[in-house]
């Protein structure tokens, strides 16, 4: 029998129309009347370098600056960097824009775009479709980045694992997914916040190379503000964003029925801020709360529960009790 899927609430089908809209896989403007073959190549190139290019930089912080040009300074701003990133994907684009886990002012919405943007994983708008699509089809046929689309032998296996993790973005195996975004098409502030993602990948960029060259007054500590708060840092935020898709559907724990791949990784929900309790996520896709249990550590959580206490957010969706062990799986 095929298996069904419960529709996220959060997935609203708009009328057929082309999207202008910048995607970090051209940072450019594509319709799906332009998806030549010239022009998918292009795409191709931009995400490899995208993708390539942080990697690179912490080859080198890693091989020529390791303990010997590593600091304070240069801790302290690789930390800021991934701190206000990570939430700004995890806090942000994932609970606030994907599924309305909260409320917030306008101001806090043109924060956590900005934050989120400046992890360079694309604009909002586009992420916010990619991850829509994914609840929509998880781990079936039209899942942007499943593990599970590859039958065989081990090959097989490691090709998921590369799809899943990264390759996805260089070879996109579906179409655009705007259609998942129309109610935050209409928000006019969230429009203006993702047409200004390039402005705010110069600024990921630029800030700890300021910072650095500040704190140091020197342009050494610019340069390696710039190589450890911006592409080790840029490095670190991917492959953690990266690993829930590749990781978490396949190490882990199912603690619930969610017809999917999804799993509960320790390691994942540790690092990740919370985000790896993946299995938790797509059995109860609207709550704030991923980490539902006492001992799953849910660094984002519990900020978005500081922020409501001191009134920056509001209306917390979290799950019941009832509602969670109803829908735990029987053994």
């Amino acid at each position: 029998m095929q298996k069904t899927k419960e529709k996220p609430q959060e997935v609203q089908k708009t009328e057929s129309k082309e999207i202008v809209e910048p995607t970090l896989e051209s940072l450019s403007t594509v319709s799906s009347r332009g998806n030549t073959s010239s022009t998918m190549t292009k795409l191709k190139i931009v995400n490899l370098i995208a993708i390539a290019t942080p990697f690179i930089g912490f080859l080198v912080a890693a091989i020529f600056f390791w303990g010997t040009l590593f600091n304070g300074v240069q801790l302290a701003i690789f930390g800021f960097m991934y701190l206000i990133t990570s939430v700004g994907i995890t806090i942000g684009y994932h609970r606030l824009f994907t599924h309305s886990s909260f409320k917030t002012s306008r101001f806090m919405t043109a924060v956590f775009a900005g934050f989120g943007s400046m992890a360079i994983e694309g604009p909002v708008l586009q992420w916010v479709a990619d991850h829509r699509r994914h609840h929509q089809c998880s781990d079936d046929e039209g899942d942007p980045h499943s593990p599970h689309l590859h039958s065989g032998g081990i090959i097989e296996a490691l090709k998921g694992m590369w799809h899943s993790h990264m390759g996805w973005m260089i070879n996109p195996r579906t179409k655009q997914s705007m259609r998942y975004v129309g109610d935050l098409r209409k928000d006019k502030l969230v429009r203006r916040m993702s047409k200004l993602f390039p402005f705010f990948v110069l600024i990921s960029l630029a800030l700890p190379a300021l910072l650095g060259g500040l704190m140091t007054m020197t342009w050494m500590g610019a340069f390696l503000g710039f190589l450890w708060g911006g592409l080790v840092r840029i490095c670190f935020v991917h492959h953690m964003t990266w690993s829930i898709n590749s990781v978490c559907h396949i190490w882990g724990a199912q603690p619930f029925n969610t017809n999917d791949h999804s799993r509960n990784n320790l390691i994942m929900g540790v690092f990740a801020l919370g985000e790896g309790w993946h299995n938790n996520h797509h059995a109860f896709q609207s709550s704030a709360r991923h980490g539902l249990r006492w001992w799953q550590l849910d660094m984002s959580y519990i900020i978005i529960w500081f922020m409501s206490k001191v009134g920056l957010v509001y209306d917390v969706r979290v799950p019941t009790k009832e509602r969670i062990e109803a829908k735990l799986q029987k053994s």
